[in-house]
């Protein structure tokens, strides 16, 4: 449905300047390219259209907040509710004063890495191997390469389900591994990465090898949304994966990857019930043979069909 169809069912709608579409498929904008259709799907103009969104969505109205689709399966029945992407929308970055950059929630990582880089930063290269935006990557403490979002984050942004936005301290937050307290119907849309001064090793070589490496050991040509699991204290959860023999371990379209147990791949014609049964089928095992309980790392959102 377009835009001026979905303003004539959606009242209260129309001063939004943003595209908005009603039962839009999910698989056009998740990196499993799976999932059923959204309610409503919201790409804002800025973030004064996102707040003017907010302000008029029904209380009733389930959110799901969006950047590059990575990192999240949304199931077969779809979203039924509002999903709002920020990847375009939400884009400003910046170097603001001292050694800080000032990065929007729909900015990609890989943009962060690069643009830190050119300013002459170190600090924020191992962003560049993280698959999503700026707006995930602190809401899950994103990390790779032994580098963690927050460990740089020095203030953020956040919008609540109102559109009321203030500024806090990364200190106002409790941080653990792929984790941050943040208060119910709250998200964030920037950051403030406080970096230093580039290093004896330029930051671009350091991107290159940390791209070069990644590809090495990950599916990165392959329809996958990163890792599946979280790390088990001391241990790695590709690991064990492997250690329980299930490379290779297919539920219809979707296989566990045979370069990094930790991935599941799309091979082509996957449904998010595939992936999810898949993603059920590995932790069994692993906690059977190894006695390990393996947590998710990827959100999974929406209603079975």
């Amino acid at each position: 449905m377009n835009t001026a169809m979905v303003r004539e069912h959606a009242k209260g709608f129309e001063n939004i300047c943003g595209d908005l579409r009603c039962r839009e498929p999910m698989s056009r904008h998740t990196s499993w390219r799976v999932g059923g259709p959204a309610e409503y799907f919201f790409v804002p103009a800025d973030r004064a259209d996102l707040i003017r969104f907010l302000a008029c969505l029904p209380n009733e109205v389930p959110l799901l907040w969006l950047g590059l689709g990575s990192n999240l399966l949304v199931r077969d029945g779809g979203f039924p509710g509002a999903v709002v992407c920020l990847h375009r929308g939400l884009s400003r970055l910046s170097r603001e004063h001292g050694n800080t950059v000032h990065a929007e929630a729909g900015v990609t990582c890989a943009q962060v890495a690069r643009f830190s880089v050119t300013e002459g930063f170190a600090g924020a290269e191992f962003l560049a191997g993280i698959p999503g935006t700026v707006g995930g990557a602190l809401a899950m403490n994103a990390g790779a390469f032994g580098g963690e979002t927050w460990a740089i984050t020095s203030a953020v942004e956040v919008i609540d389900r109102r559109g009321r936005i203030s500024r806090q301290p990364a200190d106002a937050f409790e941080v653990g591994y792929r984790s941050v307290s943040v208060a119910s119907e709250t998200w964030f849309i920037s950051a403030d990465f406080t970096l230093h001064p580039d290093g004896k090793t330029p930051g671009r070589t350091k991107i290159h090898s940390l791209l070069a490496e990644r590809a090495g050991k990950q599916p990165v040509q392959s329809a996958n949304a990163g890792s599946v699991f979280r790390n088990p204290p001391g241990d790695y959860a590709g690991r064990l994966v492997e250690a329980a023999g299930l490379k290779g371990l297919r539920h219809g379209g979707a296989v566990v990857s045979a370069q990094h147990a930790n991935f599941i791949i799309n091979e082509g014609g996957a449904t998010a019930g595939d992936i999810e049964a898949l993603i059920s089928e590995v932790q069994l095992q692993v906690a059977d043979q190894l006695g390990v309980a393996l947590e998710p790392e990827v959100r999974i959102a929406g209603v079975t069909s």
